[in-house]
C-alpha cells in the first residue's frame, strides 16, 4: 500500500512540474533570484523581454526588492515568500533591498 501512495504522489509531482514548465514557456519563460545571507545570489542576470523574474527570500530576515527607478517594488518578503515581476521593455533595471540598502542587484533585459 505505501508503494501505491508513493507512486501517486510522484505522479502528481510530475504533473505539477509539467504544468509549471508549460506556463513558464507560454509566458516567455522565467528566471529566479534567491535572497540568502543578505545578498541577491545572482547580482546581475540577463533576460529577454517578456521574462518574469521571481525573487524568493531564503533568509530568515525580511527583505524587499525595489527598483532604483521605481519600476517595481515588493512588500517585505518573509522567509519563503516570493515576488515576481515581468520585464516587458529592454533596459537595465538596478534594484536593492529597502530594509538593507547594501543589498543590490541588476536585471539586464535584451
Amino acid at each position: 500500500m505505501p508503494r501505491i501512495r508513493l507512486a501517486a504522489l510522484a505522479g502528481a509531482a510530475i504533473l505539477a512540474f509539467g504544468a509549471i514548465g508549460a506556463a513558464l514557456a507560454a509566458g516567455g519563460g522565467g528566471a529566479a533570484v534567491s535572497i540568502a545571507n543578505f545578498t541577491f545570489t545572482a547580482p546581475a542576470i540577463t533576460v529577454a523581454a517578456g521574462t518574469t523574474v521571481t525573487w524568493t527570500n531564503d533568509d530568515d530576515t525580511p527583505h524587499t526588492v525595489h527598483a532604483v527607478d521605481g519600476a517595481f517594488h515588493s512588500q517585505a518578503l518573509d522567509s519563503a515568500d516570493s515576488y515576481s515581476f515581468t520585464f516587458t521593455k529592454p533596459g537595465v533595471y538596478s534594484y536593492f533591498c529597502t530594509l538593507h540598502p547594501k543589498m543590490v542587484g541588476k536585471v539586464i533585459v535584451k
